[in-house]
């Protein structure tokens, strides 16, 4: 599938401590899904990034910092380059730089999940793992909206602000541990696309501190 436009993109939104929720989910995924996984996490606009130099050593998958009108692969997981806001616009990125501040509060989440429900409506995926400030949560909505699926991560986040925030919005419809979105992103990539529908849709949310229960994904 290397080479191929990814029929699911997944946003992955993190700050305060998400380096360890990072990498625990990349080290658990294997490198043929099929999707094609966008980590953005709130930066020190100053200087360089290492964090895209980290990751590659947890994941099988290339990584690969975003940049302007870079064409999106499956099987690959791009970086939030510093100071930017990212955005999708087709299969390809949009950097704007510098980033933007909402009320002295970051939104680089937000601003790349919207992004993400707007061009890839049932094809998109968000996750929001450990971190502060409440950052995702209308971009999940945005996905779930839109037809996608969303996941936050559980009481193992260190810092919960920005998943609880997320559950507590009703936009949630599952929460589990890195390791274990993991393993449902998997089980999502090897369904048939027949068989993908939008059961999240239709069942009450799972914004809550329990195991998972199988989804089907669907086709636009």
């Amino acid at each position: 599938m290397d080479g191929l436009v990814p029929e699911i993109i997944v946003g992955i939104g993190g700050s305060a401590g998400g380096l360890r929720a990072y990498l625990a989910l990349l080290d658990s995924l294997p490198s043929n899904t099929g999707m094609a996984f966008v980590v953005v996490a709130h930066m020190n606009p100053a200087g360089e990034s290492l964090l895209t130099q980290i990751l590659s050593r947890a994941s099988t998958m290339p990584v690969i910092q975003a940049s302007e009108g870079m064409a999106l692969e499956a099987n690959h997981v791009y970086v939030i380059p510093p100071n930017t806001n990212l955005l999708l616009e087709g299969n390809a990125f949009k950097v704007v730089t510098p980033r933007t501040m909402n009320g002295g509060r970051h939104r680089q989440v937000d601003y790349f999940l919207i992004s993400l429900a707007e061009q890839k409506g049932s094809h998109a995926i968000s996750i929001i793992l450990s971190g502060g400030d409440g950052d995702g949560t209308e971009g999940c909505k945005c996905i779930k909206a839109n037809g996608g699926i969303t996941f936050a991560q559980d009481l193992s986040a260190e810092v919960g602000s920005m998943p609880l925030h997320a559950q507590a919005s009703g936009c949630v419809d599952f929460v589990l541990s890195p390791e274990k979105i993991s393993e449902e992103l998997v089980k999502i990539s090897a369904q048939p696309l027949q068989e993908r529908a939008v059961a999240a849709r239709s069942k009450p949310n799972r914004g809550n501190f329990r195991e998972a229960e199988p989804i089907l994904f669907r086709r636009s």
